[in-house]
């Protein structure tokens, strides 16, 4: 099977979990919802969905395979995870110091 298939697929399945936690991330806290926030948001969103298939593209690669045919699908989508998690764990709080920082926190 083609490995950037096999990425591509990874990520659709996984795209359902990425877009809760995505509605999540832009809906909390409630106010304020300014078109900067928005904007903010989801180029926050932008940048852990194109990281997180980096990171799935590395680890599909990256992985020895010893666990079978099924352990690169394992490790590539475990690590899109992480970092998705990861970039919005990240913004969160840099998200809060700029809404303080214009007044509206």
């Amino acid at each position: 099977m083609n490995a950037f298939f096999e990425t591509g697929l990874s990520f659709i399945l996984f795209l359902p979990t990425f877009a809760i936690v995505g509605a999540i991330y832009c809906i909390w806290p409630r106010a304020p919802r300014g078109a900067a926030r928005w904007a903010v948001d989801l180029g926050v969103l932008a940048l852990a969905a194109a990281a997180s298939i980096v990171a799935m593209r590395w680890g599909f690669d990256a992985s020895t395979g010893s666990g079978g045919h099924l352990w690169p699908q394992i490790v590539a989508t475990l690590l899109a995870y992480g970092v998705f998690l990861a970039v919005l764990a990240l913004s969160w709080p840099l998200r809060a110091r700029w809404l303080r920082g214009r007044g509206q926190a």
